[in-house]
């Protein structure tokens, strides 16, 4: 099946069986590098582009350096909502430390603004998915996912995490 197919399908299985939550296999998977102008070697993992809910443009290349978390969130799911103080609340605590970045998808822009805006993570930048685009480059299938990348682009972690999980994982990565 194509990846278009499935990511179209997608939504009809969880509106089904509910807002994903089993927990998938930790996987690492190397980064591979090349060098983007003169800002140094970009991994492949960041080598990707959005746009936020608020219109702008997103080079995920600024990324770079630092550790970061990738949160694959869609607007009607009630495990994504009961996440985002968590979300937020560590965006806070690891200002400066790491990144974190909202991406959504299976929803309407409408519907993605009111969860951001409703829900108070407007701090965390949060860019609009609605193809599955990224989705799809980091093989997330399921909402919510958490994709963990250390300072050199390399995930460490990509699956449901709870938020006992969450706080391990990110001490773990910012030690």
């Amino acid at each position: 099946m194509t990846s278009r197919r499935v990511l179209l399908t997608l939504p009809l299985a969880m509106a089904v069986a509910g807002c994903g939550s089993s927990p998938s296999a930790t996987t690492a998977q190397p980064a591979a590098a090349s060098s983007s102008g003169g800002s140094g070697p970009i991994p492949e993992t960041l080598r990707f582009s959005g746009t936020t809910l608020d219109g702008a443009k997103f080079d995920a290349a600024q990324l770079a350096g630092k550790p970061a978390v990738l949160w694959f969130w869609a607007p009607w799911c009630a495990t994504c909502a009961s996440e985002a103080q968590s979300v937020r609340d560590f965006h806070d605590e690891y200002a400066g430390r790491l990144t974190f970045l909202g991406v959504a998808g299976m929803g309407t822009t409408e519907a993605m603004r009111e969860f951001v805006s409703d829900l108070e993570v407007g701090k965390v930048t949060h860019l609009n998915d609605p193809g599955g685009k990224i989705w799809s480059k980091f093989a997330i299938v399921e909402q919510s996912t958490y994709v963990l990348l250390d300072a050199a682009g390399k995930i460490v972690t990509r699956s449901y995490l709870d938020d006992l999980q969450l706080t391990a994982a990110l001490k773990k990565l910012v030690s």
